[in-house]
């Protein structure tokens, strides 16, 4: 199995540290830990962290303004943990660029699987940057290239998904998106205009750990709520005249049609 990297858990609770790094040494990271959010923005930024825990109350600067400063520099996965179920910590979470939460307390096996099914939908990866030309000495022959297999590419009114590279440009732009923002619009374009509703998205973003007969939350359908309404504003969606996402009420939602 490849190493996954490194996780920071930032919680100012020693047993719930304790408890999240023993999770996430059991699924193979090296794990760092810190007691405040000052130490652990530093902490991810030294060890070039693949996964972040986040507690949204910690005793010197809240989650969410660790979790601005972690943005500054890092497209690291960010779980976000929140001690009440409290419907606005969960969308201010969201709202800040992170991608997943949970409420305390939780159960080691969720954590585990919602981590897994964020590592299974990897960031776009930039490719490397062309060398220019070296020193003017002989070199063996190339070795054949490998057979390249296109890749899924979803096009809608000026908008290119690409699946495999998990890249998005609209306009000639590139478009910025988290993981949960990516699989939504990816899954709303692979339906060619079926409409999906919130439940349906809410396992797209959960992935495997919410099956058919998981319980839907209202707060899970709020979640997905958030999610779409920070993709309209990164898309600059005219809410009277969208050109990709629109809203059926009462149901979910569905891709606009193409336009001449």
């Amino acid at each position: 199995m490849s190493d996954p990297g490194v996780a920071v858990v930032i919680e100012d609770d020693a047993d719930v540290r304790n408890l999240v790094g023993a999770v996430l040494r059991q699924s193979g990271f090296d794990v760092q830990v810190a007691p405040n959010g000052r130490a652990g923005v530093e902490m991810v930024r030294t060890h070039d962290a693949t996964v972040v825990t986040v507690d949204v109350g910690l005793p010197d600067i809240d989650g969410y303004e660790v979790l601005r400063r972690i943005r500054d520099f890092s497209n690291c996965y960010v779980v976000m943990l929140t001690s009440r179920g409290d419907e606005l910590d969960t969308l201010t979470a969201l709202q800040s660029g992170a991608d997943d939460y949970l409420t305390k307390p939780f159960r080691p096996r969720e954590l585990r699987a919602r981590i897994a099914a964020m590592l299974r939908r990897p960031r776009a990866v930039p490719e490397p940057a062309a060398e220019g030309p070296g020193p003017t000495t002989s070199a063996p022959p190339a070795a054949p290239a490998p057979a390249v297999v296109a890749s899924p590419v979803f096009e809608h009114n000026g908008l290119a998904l690409n699946a495999s590279a998990r890249t998005v440009v609209v306009d000639g732009r590139d478009l910025p998106l988290t993981r949960s923002e990516f699989d939504l619009l990816n899954e709303m374009l692979r339906s060619s205009g079926a409409v999906r509703t919130k439940a349906d998205l809410v396992r797209v973003v959960r992935g495997d750990y919410y099956g058919e007969d998981t319980y839907i939350s209202d707060s899970d359908e709020r979640a997905i709520e958030v999610h779409i309404g920070n993709l309209r504003r990164k898309l600059d969606e005219d809410p009277k005249n969208p050109r990709w996402l629109q809203t059926v009420r009462g149901v979910g939602y569905r891709l606009t049609p193409v336009r001449a």
